[in-house]
């Protein structure tokens, strides 16, 4: 997988320009996916401890000790 981009990328830079209005508008049943991330106009799944309910709720606990 790439690295991650340093900043943001805008909707006008590279590649992305077609891939955000396309994820809000259309009904495309790729376009409606849940569950993962776009990244690079490709579809991809988040590591297996971003879907476990007892990690979820680690990492909110933290959170709100950490941000009160």
């Amino acid at each position: 997988m790439d690295a991650m981009p340093s900043r943001p990328q805008s909707p006008e830079q590279g590649p992305q320009e077609r891939k955000i209005p396309w994820l809000a508008v259309s009904d495309d049943t790729a376009a409606r996916t849940s569950g993962g991330y776009w990244y690079h106009r490709e579809w991809h799944r988040p590591a297996a401890d971003v879907l476990d309910p007892a990690f979820q709720d680690k990492l909110m606990d933290k959170l709100a000790e950490l941000t009160g």
